[in-house]
């Protein structure tokens, strides 16, 4: 290809929306270009990029067993209010209606499609374990989309669904899909962690997270330094410490004017934040949730939804603490009434003789103890885990780390086949529901996952199994026409080997061709110029390493070719 005939608009400045490196390189480099808010036209560049991305990711699933098809993305509601996640979705989900006012969705994931699709063959025992994929758009209503097409309202992904006659089938045909994952993130040179996870909307016991690690992921996971533990921050269970064996000390009030939050308290009585016990009030349903977490750690929200779902978790707010008789700021285990239950984080187990809320404004107590003063109906982990919590495998610390989320896996069990009454006949006769999982990788985020872990200040450093081009020739005079000729002869040369090589002819200055070589990414740069040319000369750089040599003029794509073959 000639760069002169390619639609590569590249950009000398940086984008005013961009805010992270990914964006900012995959605008400048003319790989996509924004539509709207997380909507994004794929430009040449792109387009190359994210084949290339999905031809790894279909052979993979090809040499698994998986069979392609393709489903649509306008999708019946029906079965989404069947499974229950029309209402989970909730304004997540693209709605709309056709001309004769049914409801409508643009398809976010497959399962409500793929399952009566396989259940409708009336599928006996002899026909599983069966796996279909398919790799098409997807589309969720973000309420806030950023950070380009990392979160974007409109995404390329493969999503893949296997179905079993038993759990033994379902582990089995999940282990297959965990290593292929591996192999595909692999070859795309993306390093990633794998973690336990929270399966969110889509469900199952068990899940795990494919994170690229990257200081702008919006995930967070957790790892012990020993490098025996990984998990996403909201499946992630620190050790419990151990309970504490201090004396108790007599209930007594004290006087906290204005002392509504743990750092006043703190100052106000010269005690420690974690020597405070905290009660975090939640409605679920209608009922009253009161959860105990010492005063320097917080709740968190999506491990208590988790265990209550599908029942909507709220937090108090102000008119919820005045109508129900609650002092904002002051609320305090001692008097829960019986209706109220009350959840514990194992960190109270650790403390004793709480300072905490009085449940009358301006006044707490101190000494306040377990058992003697206060119930505890459950026992949960519940806090947001930090770095420093110790590992629940060997003791050792944990740390918090960034990731983006470039694919998920889940154990599905029978949590869409049994409200969609997909089953199969076994081998007596019977019907059962089909044991399914899920298999998702984010084409479109792994081309900007490998971005953000590979550039630097010139822009993109592509591995070579993603790069649009393999080489680039830059013709650097492009006004001479020997100087023409022998690009010319180059490019046609590489090409005639089997390279994927491109040649930059625009009329343009020498210096804006070697910007935009950097900025695009190609793993190899031949330069054919003025200076080199006249020493008989071609001048390379390879865009890893920036390491730059010289070869003869007729030895150039051999050249070319064996710095290829060692590049990442």
């Amino acid at each position: 290809m000639r760069l002169s005939r390619l639609f590569v608009p590249t950009l000398r400045e940086d984008p005013a929306e961009a805010e992270i490196a990914s964006h900012r390189l995959l605008l400048r480099a003319a790989f996509v270009r924004k539509v709207t808010a997380g909507v994004y036209t794929t430009l040449p560049m792109g387009a190359r990029t994210m084949r290339k991305i999905e031809a790894i990711v279909r052979e993979e699933m090809d040499a698994t067993g998986s069979q392609p098809i393709r489903m649509p993305i306008v999708l019946p509601v029906e079965p989404w209010k069947r499974t229950g996640r029309w209402e989970v979705y909730g304004d997540e989900a693209f709605k709309l209606a056709d001309r004769h006012g049914r409801e409508m969705i643009l398809g976010p994931t497959e399962e409500e499609v793929v399952a009566p699709l396989v259940a409708a063959e009336n599928p006996s025992y002899r026909d599983l374990p069966m796996n279909l994929y398919q790799v098409e758009w997807k589309y969720r209503d973000e309420r806030r989309p950023r950070f380009g097409l990392l979160r974007a309202r409109e995404f390329l992904m493969k999503d893949a669904y296997s179905f079993d006659r038993d759990e033994e089938g379902l582990r089995e045909s999940y282990r297959v899909m965990y290593e292929a994952y591996v192999r595909v993130f692999d070859r795309c040179g993306l390093e990633v962690v794998i973690v336990e996870a929270d399966p969110g909307s889509i469900g199952g016991d068990v899940n795990h997270e494919f994170l690229a690690v990257a200081e702008v992921g919006e995930d967070l996971f957790v790892r012990c330094r020993n490098g025996d533990y990984l998990a996403d921050i909201e499946a992630a269970t620190p050790a419990p410490p151990p309970a504490s064996d201090e004396a108790a000390e007599p209930l007594v009030e004290v006087d906290t004017p204005g002392a509504a939050t743990i750092e006043i308290v703190s100052e106000q009585l010269g005690v420690a934040p974690e020597r405070t016990l905290k009660s975090i009030m939640f409605d679920v349903d209608g009922r009253v949730v009161a959860v105990l977490v010492p005063g320097d750690r917080e709740v968190s929200e999506k491990k208590l939804a988790r265990l209550h779902f599908p029942a909507v978790v709220r937090r108090f707010e102000d008119e919820d603490f005045a109508t129900r008789g609650y002092a904002k700021g002051y609320v305090g285990p001692q008097a829960f009434a019986e209706d109220v239950v009350v959840f514990a984080d194992p960190s109270v187990r650790a403390g004793a003789n709480w300072v905490t809320g009085a449940n009358r404004f301006d006044t707490h107590v101190t000494g306040a103890t377990l058992d003697r003063d206060f119930r505890v109906d459950r026992w949960d982990d519940l806090v947001e885990i930090r770095t420093g919590d110790r590992c629940p495998l060997d003791g050792g610390e944990l740390e918090v780390g960034r990731g983006i989320v470039a694919g998920h896996i889940y154990q599905l069990g029978t949590k869409y086949s049994g409200p969609l009454d997909a089953t199969f006949q076994d081998e007596d006769g019977t019907l059962k529901p089909l044991i399914m999982g899920s298999y998702g990788i984010g084409i479109s985020r792994i081309m900007a996952a490998v971005v953000e872990q590979s550039h630097d200040e010139g822009g993109i450093v592509w591995p070579k199994a993603l790069a649009p081009f393999e080489v680039v020739v830059v013709l650097a005079n492009a006004d001479d026409e020997a100087i023409r000729a022998e690009a010319e002869r180059i490019y046609s040369a590489l090409g005639g080997c089997g390279t994927e090589a491109v040649l930059d002819d625009r009329p343009e200055r020498a210096g804006v061709k070697f910007a935009d070589a950097d900025l695009i990414g190609y793993p190899i740069q031949v330069v054919v110029g003025k200076r080199g040319f006249e020493r008989g000369e071609a001048e390379f750089k390879v865009r890893a390493t920036g390491e730059r040599s010289v070869a003869p003029l007729g030895d150039a794509v051999d050249a070319a070719v064996a710095l290829l073959a060692t590049a990442p």
